[in-house]
């Protein structure tokens, strides 16, 4: 497989990825009931999420409030609003930058700054699913911690819900993505050499002295 392939498969990926946040951040299951308990009531389900929780009942119909207060959050609702909001942006910003220095494309000639550019789109994808990765961690940690504590009342524990692992797997993507476009850029060391310029050879003329138009 070229490098050109790999960029794009790197891009592709990236692409998934960010998509992935996305869909993510908006989903209201970040945080969902956990039945444990015999006497429990399981004709709902409670969703919570970044931007609002819902309660879906056992018919079908489900009820979805956005939260009143952005400061009478939780710490970890804030930041994953706030780093969810920042790699959305990210995450264009590095797709525009790939796009940009690609081999595919035309917008810069070929050459040691076009693949930093690369490099540079590549990067921000690999920053992408670290920062991304800060409160999925963090969800599940408390929510684990919850499950499993004691003085944490049944019809409060929670489980993890689907928007986490979309968000899990969303970061591999742009992690992976990016180290194939990082990868695939500092490959190109051949390819972006300037060329080797050749001068004719110097032929000595009637009166026995070199042509000068021979020199270059």
């Amino acid at each position: 497989m070229t490098s050109a392939a790999v960029e794009i498969l790197g891009l592709g990926l990236g692409i998934l990825g960010w998509v992935g946040v996305i869909l993510a951040c908006g989903l209201p299951m970040w945080q969902v009931s956990a039945f444990i308990d015999a006497n429990i009531v399981v004709a709902q389900t409670i969703w919570e999420g970044l931007w609002m929780n819902c309660v879906v009942q056992s018919t079908g119909q489900m009820q979805c409030k956005v939260y009143d207060s952005i400061l009478a959050l939780p710490s970890e609702v804030q930041a994953g609003r706030a780093l969810t909001v920042i790699v959305a942006l990210l995450g264009l910003v590095a797709l525009m930058v790939t796009v940009v220095g690609a081999q595919c494309t035309n917008c810069i000639r070929p050459g040691k700054m076009k693949s930093r550019i690369v490099i540079a789109g590549g990067a921000i994808y690999i920053l992408c699913g670290v920062l991304v990765l800060i409160p999925l961690c963090w969800f599940a940690n408390i929510v684990i911690s919850d499950f499993y504590d004691p003085t944490v009342p049944p019809s409060k524990k929670r489980e993890m819900g689907a928007a986490l692992y979309i968000g899990w797997a969303a970061t591999a993507l742009l992690l992976f993505g990016g180290c194939l476009i990082c990868c695939c850029s500092c490959t190109q060391g051949d390819e972006t050499s300037f060329p080797v310029k050749y001068s004719a050879p110097r032929r000595p003329t009637s009166n026995s002295e070199y042509d000068k138009k021979n020199y270059v």
